[in-house]
């Protein structure tokens, strides 16, 4: 089911380019191969409940979503008043999915951004990775707050009181600095050297698992398995990534080998289509 459709004004056609950006980032995701352990059109990862049909669905789901969280930031609207709409959408997300969780981390972190570049649009032309740090400037301690007083049982608030760990709200309070300082960045370098989107965005996954305490990684196999992801994504940076000529079979064999392993870096997945958001939200001007 379709999120209802926006009162008509000046501004809907920006808040639906908005959508267009955040659904496509969400494709741009699901289609990008080798992503270790994760679900594409390749195959399903580690993941036996779920495929791509899944994740299709729940995207299409969530489409409409992201133009009312660009009206919403467009009209200054609180961290409250957004969730309110990110937890209606979630539950289109589980409706479509038969409960499975395929993008509820996307749905946070996708919609704030979305948010942001609604609230952008209300001042200025342009866009880019500035939409990150609106995020944590206007609703950074709001998040923080109600994350202090949630009664939630995600497995990111189970992971944060076993470990200790940093989550997606700490990402988005603090601007997604793991988006801006390695995603980015790591997607940019490829391409300008081989101008290719589907490596780059391989390559800007690995810089993010690298980087990343991927709540999704503890919680599926504890500190040693997020230990083994970011040593595995760290080593393939360093031989030069996808710009290796052999990048694509490495990255593949070490996607082999998170599946053997049940290993998921779903708070990656997360943040890759972040990233691919903020490039394709670079490319729009009004």
């Amino acid at each position: 089911m379709n999120a209802p459709a926006l009162v008509t004004s000046p501004a809907t056609e920006r808040f639906r380019v908005i959508d267009r950006c955040a659904i496509n980032a969400l494709l741009d995701e699901l289609a990008c191969y080798p992503k270790p352990g994760l679900v594409s059109f390749v195959d399903s990862g580690s993941h036996d409940d779920m495929s791509a049909a899944t994740f299709l669905r729940s995207i299409e789901a969530l489409r409409g979503y992201f133009a009312q969280m660009a009206a919403a930031g467009a009209d200054d609207a609180s961290f409250r008043e957004l969730n309110v709409i990110g937890r209606t959408a979630e539950a289109r997300m589980f409706d479509a999915t038969g409960g499975r969780n395929t993008h509820r981390g996307a749905v946070f972190s996708l919609g704030l951004l979305a948010g942001a570049a609604g609230r952008r649009t209300r001042t200025q032309k342009g866009a880019g990775s500035g939409v990150c740090e609106v995020v944590g400037r206007r609703w950074g301690e709001e998040i923080l707050a109600v994350a202090r007083t949630a009664k939630d049982t995600s497995h990111g608030d189970l992971v944060r009181r076993r470990y200790g760990a940093n989550g997606a709200r700490d990402q988005a309070a603090a601007g997604f600095p793991t988006v801006r300082e390695h995603a980015l960045p790591a997607y940019r370098q490829v391409r300008e050297q081989a101008s290719n989107p589907s490596a780059a965005a391989v390559h800007a996954l690995f810089a993010i698992m690298a980087a990343l305490e991927d709540n999704n990684l503890l919680y599926r196999a504890g500190p040693e398995g997020l230990d083994y992801a970011r040593t595995a994504a760290s080593g393939f940076l360093s031989r030069g990534g996808m710009i290796q000529k052999d990048g694509h079979a490495q990255a593949d064999a070490i996607h082999r080998r998170f599946v053997a392993y049940n290993l998921s870096p779903g708070g990656a997945a997360d943040l890759l289509a972040a990233t691919l958001f903020v490039v394709a939200w670079e490319q729009e001007a009004f």
